[in-house]
């Protein structure tokens, strides 16, 4: 699908309102309601949109601790990977997951309840065998930035249309 600078700003505004009504959204595309509903039903067909939700504030919730693990697995083979993978995939408290290039093999950002519950969750990784061969720990003490993507600035020069 070929994105114009109205896609790119419908994108925008529903990352960060994803609530807001279609009259709304409307207005702030300068599109008719009934145009903006085409193209905002369009753009969740072709899956560029994939769902909604809501940013909460978890700390509210219930104290908890977010760890980022650097994981290097022993064995590279196919089976290797989707061994761990799956029980990534399995495991709730596993938030975030990503097969990186590099030095490591995976990136996975962890919840935990404290210090104890994350030892906890990776010891029973490492007894269920999944293929750990190293894992380094980071404690995240604080959020400093967490935005929507800037697909506009992202795309710039490669939206139909656009003659820059």
């Amino acid at each position: 699908m070929k994105l114009d600078k109205i896609d790119l700003k419908i994108i925008e505004t529903l990352q960060r309102q994803g609530r807001i009504t279609n009259q709304q959204l409307a207005e702030q595309v300068a599109l008719s309601p009934s145009a903006c509903l085409e193209r905002h039903k369009k753009l969740e067909k072709e899956g560029i949109i994939r769902s909604y939700g809501a940013d909460i504030v978890l700390q509210k919730i219930a104290p908890y601790s977010a760890v980022l693990v650097e994981i290097t697995l022993k064995n590279h083979l196919s089976e290797d990977f989707q061994r761990f993978e799956n029980a990534m995939i399995r495991m709730p408290e596993v938030i975030d997951c990503y097969a990186v290039g590099g030095g490591i093999d995976y990136i996975v950002k962890f919840i935990a309840r404290d210090i104890e519950h994350y030892q906890t969750m990776m010891d029973r990784l490492l007894d269920d065998n999944i293929g750990i061969d190293r894992y380094f720990t980071y404690f995240i003490t604080r959020r400093i930035k967490n935005t929507p993507y800037p697909v506009t600035r992202f795309l710039q020069g490669n939206i139909s249309g656009d003659s820059e």
